[in-house]
């Protein structure tokens, strides 16, 4: 055994880290090793792709995908028990919540929706847009889907 290896051996845990936390492997999902799978009509509108879903194991309640909106799509009003984080990284697209003014949101933005914040988000009507979303989960729920953004809603400026 090298020194540096026997050394890391004797090293006492980090505060309120127990060895079965050590005992875990890091994981690593190669890109493309997940099918791609189309946002279902009861909660999107228009084309979407959702790739590489992700979750944390064990006790963790993280959990996300990449989604890619067509122009003009968009998702149905929303809200998520424990908030939601959007990292926009092409594109660009919309976000509102409900009664507030409809926002642009481009690549680079990162977009924090509140607890309980009925919203939607999407692409605009001429570009597509892809983000990262990004939501912990409560009691096992992460979203509760509401109904669909009218065309009225969605086209409001």
């Amino acid at each position: 055994m090298n020194s540096i290896a026997a050394t890391a051996l004797c090293l006492p845990l980090p505060a309120g880290e127990s060895a079965d936390a050590f005992a875990q492997n890091v994981t690593v999902t190669r890109v493309g090793s997940q099918p791609s799978a189309p946002g279902p009509e009861a909660y999107f509108t228009g084309p979407v792709r959702i790739d590489a879903p992700f979750k944390g194991s064990g006790d963790a309640r993280i959990g996300g995908a990449t989604v890619t909106f067509s122009p003009g799509a968009r998702t149905a009003w929303h809200t998520h028990p424990l908030g939601q984080t959007l990292i926009v990284i092409a594109g660009v697209g919309r976000v509102q919540q409900v009664g507030g003014p409809v926002q642009e949101i481009r690549p680079g933005d990162t977009v924090w929706i509140p607890p309980g914040i009925k919203h939607w988000h999407g692409a605009t009507p001429a570009t597509g847009m892809t983000h990262i979303a990004i939501a912990e989960s409560l009691d096992g729920k992460t979203v509760d889907w509401l109904e669909k953004v009218s065309d009225e809603e969605y086209g409001a400026q």
